[in-house]
This record gives C-alpha cells, sequence and structure tokens, in this order.
C-alpha cells in the first residue's frame, strides 16, 4: 500500500466516523471484511490457530486479536497497540430543547476539554446513538446520523463586543447552544427531528425515542492541505488517526504473533467506565484468550502494549511552549512522550523496544518531554499498564491544535507509524 492510497483511506474513515459508535461500526466492518469472526461478550468462546476475531462493548469500544497458527500466545506474549475512539466535542443534551425568539436551539454539555473558541460559526450537523421503543413495545437501539448541515454556533458581532478581540469568557451554558432552525414555540422537538431522521436512514419502527447519545461535529471533510499537501486537516484527529493506524497495522501484519489493537471510549473524561481503559474490557479479554489466571499472568509477562495518543508538534507561532531538546516536528516521524511523574507509560525498556521496531521499518523516531514548568496530559497508557501490569509505550503522531474541532498533522506520519506497528507486530520474543 502507498502512502497517498493510506491517506485516501484515512480521510474516508475520519469522514464516516463521527462518533465513536460509527468509529466501532466502521473498525468491526473493516476486520469483518479482512475475514475476522465478531464474537459476543455474553457467548461462550471457542477460539481456534490462525482465528482472526472482533468484539465490541457498548457499541463505542473495540478488540481485535489475531490468534497464529502454530504459536502459542501464552508463552510468545501479546504484541498489542492501543488507542481511543472519543474526541473532545459538544454533546446534546438529555432534553436540549431551547425555544424562544422564534428559534429552536439545542442546549449542549461540553465533552472532554474542548477547545471551545473553535465551535462557533462552523457547519455542524449532529450523530449518535438512539434507543427507542419500538412499535411491538421492545427496546431498540440504532445509529444515527444527518450528514448534512443542521445547525451552527454562531459568533456575537463585534461591533456588540467591542473587546472580543482581547479574549472572551465562553460560558458552556448560555453561548453554546446550538441554533437549529426558526419555528414557533409549539413546533418540532428534536426527538420529533431524530425519529424523521431515523425514517430516512430506514428504521421506521419507533414508537418513542427513550434515549439518546448524541454528539455536534464539523461537517467540513478531511482534506489534505498546505502548498505541497504537507498536511492533513480534519476533526477528530485526535484519535481517530491512531485508531485507523492500529487497524492498519493489524489488518496487514503477517499474524506471525499474537498481535492486538484495542480501542477505548471515554478517555477524554478520565476512562472510567464499563468501556473505558480503566474498566475491566480489556483485561476480560486476555483472560478468556488465557484460559486460567496463571496463564495470563505468563501472557502478560511476555507480552507489551503501544499506546497510540498523538503528540504536540512544536507550532512555529508559539514555539516558546516546549522544551527545544524535545520539540516534535510534523513528517518526522512518530513520537516517543516521556514523563517523569508517569503522566506517560514510556520507560527504557519500552522506548527501546519501539526504537527497534523504527529501525526495521525505517523510520526515524522523535521524542516529546513537556516544559518542566507546564502540566503535562496523559493517555490510555499508563492506566492500561496498571490494569494489566504489562509493559508499555506512549507514542503517537505530532499534531497542531489538539483538541480543536479541526486538528493538523503532518500527511506522512501516520504512514510512517502504520510501518513502525507492522514491524512491532512482527516481534517474535519481547524479553
Amino acid at each position: 500500500m502507498t502512502q497517498n492510497d493510506f491517506n485516501q483511506q484515512l480521510l474516508t474513515f475520519l469522514d464516516r466516523s463521527p462518533t465513536p459508535f460509527h468509529a466501532t461500526e466502521n473498525m468491526v466492518a473493516a476486520c469483518v471484511a479482512a475475514g475476522f469472526e465478531v464474537l459476543q461478550e455474553r457467548d461462550s468462546w471457542s477460539l481456534k490457530p490462525g482465528g482472526r476475531y472482533v468484539v465490541t462493548r457498548n457499541q463505542s469500544s473495540v478488540i481485535a486479536f489475531t490468534l497464529p497458527e502454530d504459536s502459542n500466545a501464552v508463552e510468545t506474549g501479546f504484541r498489542m497497540s492501543g488507542a481511543h475512539t472519543d474526541s473532545p466535542c459538544l454533546k446534546v443534551k438529555t432534553n436540549p430543547d431551547m425555544k424562544g425568539q422564534g428559534y429552536l436551539r439545542l442546549g449542549v454539555e461540553v465533552y472532554g476539554g474542548a477547545l471551545l473558541s473553535t465551535w462557533f460559526d462552523r457547519d455542524l450537523s449532529i450523530a449518535g446513538r438512539v434507543s427507542y421503543r419500538s412499535d411491538k413495545g421492545a427496546v431498540k437501539h440504532a445509529l444515527v446520523n444527518f450528514e448534512r448541515p443542521v445547525g451552527t454556533v454562531p459568533n456575537l458581532a463585534i461591533h456588540l463586543n467591542r473587546e472580543v478581540n482581547n479574549g472572551v469568557a465562553i460560558n458552556a451554558q448560555t453561548h453554546l447552544p446550538i441554533v437549529l432552525m426558526q419555528q414557533e414555540d409549539d413546533a418540532a422537538s428534536f426527538n420529533d427531528l431524530l425519529i424523521a431522521q431515523l425514517k430516512v436512514q430506514g428504521v421506521t419502527d419507533v414508537e418513542e425515542i427513550l434515549e439518546h447519545e448524541c454528539l455536534a461535529y464539523d461537517t467540513q471533510p478531511a482534506a489534505l492541505i498546505g502548498f505541497k499537501e504537507d498536511f492533513i486537516a480534519s476533526a477528530r484527529l485526535d484519535n481517530l488517526l491512531s485508531c485507523f493506524i492500529g487497524l492498519k497495522a493489524l489488518l496487514d501484519s503477517n499474524q506471525e504473533v499474537p498481535s492486538l489493537l484495542v480501542c477505548n471510549d471515554h478517555e477524554e473524561v478520565g476512562s472510567l467506565s464499563a468501556s473505558g481503559a480503566q474498566g475491566p474490557f480489556l483485561q476480560s479479554v486476555l483472560k478468556r484468550i488465557a484460559g486460567t489466571e496463571e496463564s495470563y499472568q505468563q501472557m502478560m509477562a511476555a507480552s507489551m502494549m503501544v499506546s497510540c495518543d498523538n503528540a504536540h508538534g512544536i507550532h512555529p507561532n508559539y514555539a516558546s511552549y516546549h522544551d527545544n531538546n524535545h520539540a516534535p516536528l510534523l513528517n518526522a516521524g512518530p513520537v516517543i512522550k516521556l514523563n517523569a511523574n508517569q503522566r506517560y507509560a514510556s520507560n527504557s525498556e519500552s522506548s527501546a523496544w519501539f526504537k527497534l521496531a523504527c529501525q526495521q521499518s525505517g523510520v526515524e523516531v522523535q521524542s516529546f518531554i513537556m516544559r518542566s514548568d507546564l502540566a503535562c496530559g496523559s493517555t490510555i497508557g499508563p492506566i492500561t499498564s496498571a490494569e494489566l501490569g504489562v509493559r508499555t509505550i506512549d507514542v503517537g503522531v505530532p499534531q497542531f491544535a489538539m483538541h480543536s474541532v479541526r486538528e493538523l498533522a503532518g500527511s506522512q506520519d501516520a504512514y510512517k507509524l502504520y510501518a513502525v506497528l507492522k514491524s512491532f507486530n512482527a516481534l517474535k520474543e519481547i524479553v
């Protein structure tokens, strides 16, 4: 696969995955197309040598794994990569209707650490999961996606706030409701609009909306931009970029070593959920593969996790926010993320193995350490490492505008990290 082919598939994946539910659905579809068997957590599993399997939880987290024909996963351990399916955004409230001044607006909550100023004056759509009572009285669930621009958060004119360019405090309750349409106060509700959209999508048995998890998203398509197309611009690069890289690396690996991809939901809000990295999903799957507690412990001791979450590339307009010795450049290769206080799980051992995979794939590698006078973010890496007791490294593609409604990464870096993860998935033994 060429870099251009890879990037075109990446752009399509980004556009088709406006929510964790849609991202998970698309990853499962790619696995099924590649011959993976879909497992259900409530069923008993009969795993076979040479098998390829995929399982989901909450429709928003996914684990896919492969087993070699002639390798014992307990002895060899797994080559694991991890990412997260969620991104900071505006989440529609349960009872969102705000009517007045002749408009229907939607009340929203801020999900995660969103860069709020970037959400104004964008062409927004809405997607997510709807739970409903069917015309036969059953509780059912369906994904919804309006796909077209259906709302916006308009800025206040500068004439009404002359000091806006000196900075303005954004009030999430009063400034961020999404303007949907002009209408009389007794006209359509958001639930009415959901039912109508589900009918358009072929879901015709909705009697009543019981609950929904709907997110706003920017409809501007992902694109290669820059005078020489040096950059990828898109929503949700953090962290669907890593999800796609890990998925492609797993699907294209030679399957001679046990390999696994986990993409968890809820990383942007702390990972503490049944489907988050601090929940039991991954450990549960690995224990079912191992069979016994002792076999599980042996398997973890022989395994390694590469936690993939985007890194902060040095911004040319804000270079002073970086440590000059740890200032990653876009299109200069993946970044190892380090932190003395264990906000990242990387250490000298796991870094050495990752650097070996980089050498074997002919890819340069960079490092990132936050300025000592600035606070550091975190990832699923330390959580997964602590939960499983598995050696772990935190890496990522460098990017700008992290947590913006539209982020920016290098057009070469995703393909480079894909090559490294393929090499990592082929490491025969990690000791």
